[in-house]
């Protein structure tokens, strides 16, 4: 059978996607005022401000640890043994293509090819090529997307450099992937503080140890570059690791305005991510290259990463690189066109190289372009896949458990984004008696109604809804008690249940890469509500019942962890475990059965 090969890119809208009538953008109310006081609040700039040469050394240090743990590396997996194999050679005109294997953790296979000039007689640079998304088969059998851009490894083995260039777990010769929240529902994944983006982060840095044990490589130039996936994984290697010295990340990185109030978080998959407990713009990830030489090169009409986001991203970093008196260090290379692999951009890749890893002066810079000159099915590493291997399940191993019971710890990795101060009081919402409205956080503002039995009231019992008993409740308080109900954001009033389940999925995406999830809201919600009748003088000292079902029992658990005067609880249905519970981001590092 004719061998079949194509190229396409995951990082797209998928069918469902299309097929809605939601523009990517569209974000109901109100919501689309949360989420743009969210991004104008983590967009700030000041940070960058308070940066000297003096403190950037400490400040990059911090950084870099919370980046680390971001994308669940925090602590170092261990460095054991690569145990490198070769599986077979392919000559090209004036380069060897090496086919080979190492394991980055036990049984954690990176399938690769290296590069590198018929004759080495010295030390080369070396570059780290690391792939985007595209998806090389034939006959049902994945050749790994390191054959989809093999023009990389031939250019630069012909120009003077040897070049290893990487599989992704999501379209290696051993598949896992990358696409859990992105349309799995493994919500969990965030809640296990797992992203696809940390073990890519991972193989880059291992592979940066199995270039180091290369006699053809010299240790202090080694330069990564990579496009689209590939130009994220770039970034993410050389903001940990100072052994790359010279890095082109190519489509792959926007601000946070373009991720959540331009829509471009639905076309990209869970890869590109941290988990961003610590609320970051992308800005802090470019800056942890500084620096060392950064060249950020993009298309001009890139609708996943838009000219205008990228552009913002190179200027404060720029502002950086001046700040530390290393202003020629940084560079932009626009080309124009589509998101696509292009030459134009290779070339600018090539060029920056040339100069910072091998002293290349400006004008004696080679256009040569990037050709693919081997069949990808002579690439393929594995003739038979290992049965050991543990890349289709790294995502239920490979973030570490830390068992911790402190509400401090909770508070610091699954609540970050809660605010610093209470919500507003308690107001009358209209001459009806006993129908109220508080504001949890802006532009939250939430109706909370009271229904009395007869007789001095001596327990108020609040309900907590979501959409299945907000349709059909009915206060009915015995004699003696009161009943409080509301429904939290995302319930009722504020549901999402009416927009289509692709742009639910990237609604709650959203609130995760703005550091928490829609669940950690309603926590805080219910908190609020708690605090809101206490400021009624007849329930300030009122014994206190909360009462939910399902999931929302579970945020009425958490809620009663933080509120002083704890409650009693009276929760039906409480999920077992956060895999299938409520997702709170990292809450799985910690526990997962969910228990008052």
């Amino acid at each position: 059978m004719k061998a079949c090969f194509c190229v396409w890119l995951c990082i797209v809208l998928s069918a469902n996607a299309a097929a809605t009538k939601e523009p990517r953008e569209f974000l109901p109310q109100p919501f689309d005022r949360y989420f743009e006081r969210r991004v104008a609040e983590l967009s700030s700039a000041d940070w960058l401000a308070e940066i000297t040469p003096q403190n950037w050394p400490q400040r990059h240090a911090t950084m870099r640890a919370q980046l680390q743990r971001m994308l669940g590396l925090d602590p170092w997996p261990e460095r054991t043994p690569l145990n490198p194999v070769i599986t077979g050679t392919v000559e090209g005109d004036g380069y060897i293509v090496e086919k080979l294997h190492f394991q980055s953790s036990p049984q954690l296979y990176v399938t690769a090819n290296f590069y590198r000039p018929k004759e080495v007689t010295k030390p080369l640079p070396a570059i780290l090529y690391v792939c985007g998304h595209a998806s090389m088969t034939t006959n049902g059998i994945s050749l790994g997307n390191k054959t989809g851009y093999r023009h990389h490894g031939t250019w630069f083995a012909r120009n003077g450099y040897v070049c290893l260039i990487i599989d992704t777990i999501q379209l290696g010769e051993i598949r896992g992937d990358h696409h859990g929240t992105y349309k799995l529902n493994r919500w969990w994944w965030p809640a296990r503080g797992y992203t696809p983006a940390g073990v890519e982060a991972w193989n880059g840095i291992r592979a940066l140890d199995y270039l180091e044990t290369r006699t053809e490589v010299d240790r202090t130039r080694i330069g990564i570059t990579g496009r689209s996936g590939g130009g994220a994984y770039s970034w993410w290697v050389a903001a940990l690791d100072d052994r790359i010295k010279a890095a082109v990340p190519t489509a792959g990185i926007t601000t946070l305005k373009n991720h959540i109030l331009d829509g471009c978080i639905e076309g990209h998959c869970d890869c590109m991510f941290m988990v961003n407990t610590e609320r970051w713009d992308f800005d802090r990830v470019a800056a942890l290259v500084a620096p060392r030489p950064l060249l950020i090169a993009n298309t001009d009409k890139d609708g996943i990463f838009p000219l205008d986001g990228v552009v913002e991203i190179y200027n404060r970093v720029r502002s950086l690189y001046k700040k530390l008196g290393q202003e020629k260090n940084i560079g932009l290379h626009i080309a124009e066109g589509p998101h696509a692999d292009m030459q134009t951009l290779n070339t600018g890749a090539f060029h920056w190289m040339n100069r910072f890893l091998k002293g290349a002066d400006r004008m004696d810079l080679t256009d040569e372009p990037a050709r693919k000159m081997l069949s990808p099915s002579d690439l393929r590493v594995f003739t038979e896949l290992p049965k050991d291997e543990r890349v289709t399940t790294v995502d239920e191993w490979f973030v570490p458990h830390e068992d911790t019971k402190s509400l401090d710890v909770l508070r610091r990795d699954c609540f970050r984004a809660w605010p610093k101060q209470c919500g507003a009081g308690l107001q009358p919402a209209s001459a009806v008696t006993d129908v109220y409205e508080f504001t949890s956080e802006p532009p939250f503002t939430f109706k909370l109604s009271l229904a009395r039995g007869k007789g001095r009231i001596a327990r108020i019992v609040l309900h907590v809804l979501d959409d299945e008993t907000f349709k059909d409740f009915q206060p009915n308080p015995p004699a003696n008690q009161a009943i409080a109900y509301f429904c939290p954001r995302g319930a009722g009033p504020t549901s999402w249940s009416n927009l289509s389940t692709n742009k639910q999925t990237h609604l709650l995406r959203r609130l995760q890469l703005l550091g928490e999830t829609l669940e950690s809201g309603q926590v805080w919600d219910i908190q609020q509500a708690v605090a809101a009748l206490r400021r009624l003088p007849e329930f300030a000292k009122t014994p206190m019942t909360l009462r939910a079902q399902g999931v929302m029992a579970a945020n009425a658990l958490y809620a009663s962890f933080f509120i002083p005067d704890k409650p009693q609880l009276d929760l039906q249905n409480l999920p077992k475990s956060h895999r299938n519970g409520p997702i709170y981001l990292n809450v799985m590092r910690h526990r997962d059965k969910i228990r008052p």
